[in-house]
């Protein structure tokens, strides 16, 4: 649903189906990419350790996460809300631009 949200924006979209397919990706197309938007809660991985991953070989890397999940499970997971941009679901098409252009304007 992101991806197609976004793509109506007018942005381009990279999208992967696993973290182990998006570190593959990002290797592939790293100066290409200005904003990571992942779900914090994953299989294999959560979306905190993904983005150490890829800010290991590109520092600065923007991020976005989004969860349904409570603050206090985020943080159990690496997230502090306060520390990171986080988009809570569920979010509107609206809110979904608002925040993108927030982190990328950042």
């Amino acid at each position: 649903l992101a991806e197609r949200l976004l793509k109506k924006l007018g942005y381009q979209v990279l999208s992967a189906d696993s973290p182990k397919q998006a570190l593959e990706l990002f290797r592939d197309h790293s100066e290409e990419i200005d904003l990571l938007l992942t779900d914090v809660v994953m299989p294999h991985m959560n979306g905190h350790e993904m983005y150490l991953q890829m800010t290991a070989l590109k520092p600065g890397l923007r991020c976005l996460f989004m969860s349904g999940y409570t603050f206090d499970i985020l943080a159990g997971r690496g997230v502090n809300p306060s520390e990171f941009h986080l988009l809570q679901k569920p979010f509107s098409i609206q809110e979904l631009a608002h925040r993108v252009r927030e982190v990328l304007d950042t």
